[in-house]
This record gives C-alpha cells, sequence and structure tokens, in this order.
C-alpha cells in the first residue's frame, strides 16, 4: 500500500466522468474505524479505470480495496481530529466542480440531465459526502505534513543515496524576468465606452429588459457574454478590487451602478450568496485602444528599458512601478514561473518561441528588445525580459541544483512522514472486510479480524 500513500487524496470521479449504467444494489463490503466503504465506491472507481483501460482484470480490485482502506483511514482521522468542513464550503466547491461540467456542455442544463439523469442541484446533493470525505482528506494531510522542513545536511544524505552514473542528465536551463506594460486608455475612447454603457443602462432599467439577452447582444467579455453574462460562483479575491467591492455590496436581484475597472466599464448583478461565495453576472463594454495608444505604450517600455540599462533603476523595481498588475509575474517581481514544474526554470522548448528567439544570444542580466504580445482577444501588450541565469546541459549536482534537489528531498520526507502516520494508523484502526476478498492476500490480515 505504501507506495500509494501520495496519492491517497479521495477521487472525485463524479466530477470527472459520472459513470452511467446499471443501478447496483448497494452494500457495505468494509468498516474503517467508523467510515465504511461502499460496494458502489469500488464498483464505481473499476468502472472508470477499466474504461480508460480495457486490460484491466477483476484482480485489480484487491489493490483498489487496500488503497480505499487507507483513505477511509484518513477520513476517520480527520473526524477524530475534530477537522470542520462548512456547509458553505462544501456548497461552494460542489457548485464549481459541476459548474466547470456544465461549461464544457456550453451550459446546455437540459443535455446536463439528460446525460446524467439528474439536474445540477440533484447531483449536487448526491456527491455531497464524497465531496465531504475529498475535502476532509486533504485537510488532514496538509496538517500532517505541514511542519515537514528539510535541512541542508538531510539534502546532501537524500542526493548522496544515488550512484553518480545513476543522476539525470539536465538539459539547458534558464530563468528570465518579464515587465509587461499594457496601452492606457486615451480620454477620448473612455469616454465614447462610458456613453455606450450609459445607454445599455437606460435599456436594462426597462420594465421588460431581460439582463442575460441584453447581455449577449453588447457585452464585450468573451468568456461570459454568450453566457448571457454568467460568472458562476466566485468566492472574495476572484475579481478585481473595484469589480468585487461593488458586487458584493449588492442585494440579490439588483445591479450596480456603473463600475469602472482597468477591464472597462460592467454594470453587475447578484444573483445569489452563499455566505463569502457570490453568483454574479455582468455587462462588460472596453474602451477602444487605438494604434497611437499602442505606440505610445511602446515607446514608454523603450524608456524603462534605457532607464534599468543605465543601472538608474533596477528591473524588479521597475516592473512594480511600471509593469501591469495582472499579469502572474508582477506579484513575483517580475521572475517568470513555468506552469508545468511551478518552479522559475525552465527549458529553452518550454519557453514562448518569441522569447526564446530575444535570449538566445544575450548575456545573463541583459535585457531584450521590446516585444509586442497579441491576446486570445485581440488586444496588445508589451514586453521586456531578462536572461537572470543560464545553465549548460550537465548531470545533477547540488552546486547548480541544490534548491531542485532540496524539493525533491523534502517531497520525499514529507511521503515518508506520512507513510509512516498511515503504517501506524492501520495497525490501530478497526478495519473489518467482507469475506468475499478472501482471495485478496494483501487483505487477509483484515478479513481475519471479521471472525476474531
Amino acid at each position: 500500500m505504501i507506495k500509494y500513500i501520495q496519492l491517497l487524496i479521495v477521487t472525485f470521479i463524479a466530477t470527472t466522468t459520472l459513470a452511467q449504467g446499471p443501478i447496483l444494489l448497494d452494500k457495505v463490503i468494509a468498516k474503517v474505524g467508523s467510515e465504511y466503504i461502499l460496494l458502489s465506491e469500488l464498483e464505481g472507481q473499476y468502472a472508470y479505470i477499466k474504461e480508460s483501460n480495457p486490460e484491466v482484470t477483476e484482480d485489480a480490485k484487491c489493490e483498489m480495496m487496500e488503497n480505499l482502506i487507507a483513505q477511509k483511514i484518513i477520513v476517520y482521522q480527520a473526524r477524530l481530529d475534530s477537522i470542520e468542513v462548512s456547509d458553505e464550503e462544501l456548497d461552494a466547491q460542489l457548485t464549481y466542480r459541476f459548474e466547470a461540467i456544465l461549461r464544457q456542455m456550453n451550459g446546455d442544463e437540459e443535455f446536463f440531465q439528460d446525460y446524467y439523469g439528474a439536474t445540477v442541484n440533484e447531483m449536487k446533493e448526491r456527491y455531497k459526502d464524497e465531496q465531504k470525505q475529498q475535502i476532509l482528506s486533504e485537510r488532514m494531510q496538509q496538517k500532517l505534513i505541514a511542519e515537514v522542513q528539510i535541512t541542508p545536511s538531510e539534502v546532501k544524505e537524500f542526493f548522496d543515496q544515488f550512484p553518480t552514473d545513476s543522476l539525470p542528465y539536465l538539459n539547458s536551463e534558464v530563468e528570465v524576468s518579464e515587465l509587461v506594460l499594457k496601452p492606457v486608455v486615451n480620454e477620448e475612447e473612455r469616454l465614447k465606452a462610458l456613453e455606450k454603457i450609459k445607454a445599455i443602462q437606460v435599456e436594462l432599467n426597462r420594465e421588460s429588459a431581460d439582463f442575460a439577452e441584453i447581455a449577449k447582444k453588447y457585452s464585450q467579455d468573451p468568456g461570459s457574454g454568450k453566457r448571457g453574462g454568467d460568472l458562476g460562483f466566485a468566492k472574495r479575491g476572484t475579481f478585481v478590487p473595484a469589480f468585487e467591492a461593488a458586487a458584493y455590496d449588492l442585494k440579490e436581484g439588483m445591479m450596480t451602478d456603473i463600475v469602472e475597472t482597468e477591464f472597462g466599464f460592467h454594470i453587475i448583478q447578484l444573483l445569489e450568496r452563499r455566505g463569502n461565495t457570490i453568483h454574479t453576472r455582468h455587462i462588460l463594454i472596453k474602451p477602444n485602444i487605438t494604434s497611437e495608444d499602442n505606440d505610445l505604450a511602446k515607446a514608454k517600455l523603450e524608456e524603462i528599458k534605457a532607464e534599468i540599462e543605465i543601472d538608474s533603476i533596477s528591473f524588479e523595481r521597475a516592473v512594480k512601478k511600471y509593469g501591469s498588475k495582472d499579469v502572474a509575474s508582477f506579484s513575483n517581481s517580475g521572475r517568470m514561473k513555468n506552469p508545468a514544474t511551478q518552479n522559475t526554470f525552465f527549458e529553452t522548448n518550454q519557453l514562448d518561441a518569441d522569447i526564446y528567439l530575444e535570449i538566445i544570444d544575450i548575456d545573463v542580466n541583459d535585457i531584450s528588445n521590446v516585444m509586442e504580445v497579441l491576446s486570445p482577444t485581440g488586444e496588445y501588450s508589451y514586453r521586456i525580459v531578462q536572461l537572470k541565469s543560464l545553465t549548460k546541459p550537465h548531470r545533477a549536482n547540488l552546486k547548480e541544483d541544490y534548491d531542485k534537489i532540496s524539493k525533491f528531498a523534502k517531497e520525499s520526507k514529507k511521503s515518508q512522514y506520512f507513510n509512516n502516520w498511515v503504517t501506524e494508523k492501520l495497525k490501530t484502526t478497526y478495519i473489518n472486510v467482507d469475506n468475499r476478498y478472501g482471495t485478496c492476500p494483501n487483505l487477509e490480515k483484515w478479513i481475519d479480524k471479521k471472525s476474531e
């Protein structure tokens, strides 16, 4: 079982592929402390795996049962430790998951109901217990490993256990920082957009007005516009401050006055509130960015680059002073994060082609030319990047790769700590398994408990 411990967060199959087929006559097939394993849980997971890998046989159920027992131990201990999950949090997560499925169906609730044989609300109710167990499991695991730390000597000990000839050969990697500047809307275009949304506001205030239809007709938000402006449920911190402040100040069914953010002008309607989670829709009108606005932004970035190159300001300081705040790297002083690894190192083939071509011939700490970036929605921004570090292809070593090795060592220590914890709980937790799994060698010790 130990090799699977790091994967023991309960799989919420219902949010990805909810198997359709004959309804099982359910029964309890194991008890773990005060938790139960149902036949439907095992068969549901088996059907899910069988669908993606037809070569899987019934023998796999022995291993799956062992994993389910370990999952239930975590949930059981979470309940013993009085770890709580609020109704608001549970409902918010269920809403998020099922709305994600609904979005994949283009928001078609009738198709959803035909496919699953139940409405979204009915499905949320059906899978409430599974979702709660998932949250408890995640929270228990986080609680256990939160304080696990790693010392330099432990990193070295972890590294030294591998023979030199087995160490991986690492490709060339770079670290880059970026400064992104977006064009500023000129006042003439800003006023045009304001007049347009004022006209929409008049239309919305008519007695027969349909917010969703008006949003479909006018909203320039490419994500929500075609859904009638619907933004779904969201927690605090999801939206930009001005939008969020206005939305949370509403009562259900009410609309805001015109709200201005860096994206343009909005009219927001609150559909539903659940604790700190709100369901809103909006209409967005964006001021037109002219070619002159783009030219000014590009010229401004050329000036900023010159400031950095004469050491008038550091790259990091320039990011905070001039950079666009809604770019992910802004909160990291411009340092870009690799989405594949969640660290700041990129193999050259992982970089955007435009960035790669700009840094291929510059030295560490040099700055690229100004690059034009076109968003999927057709808007321009401008970027410069600084090459922060460069490694040549090499065999992994502590000097050049300490941060990476330290991360692996820490994850290994967390895994071992968690493995040991689960092993000890297996010894002290009452486990009772149905005799039908008597042919599973890995479950014999627990099946025997039934006759004691």
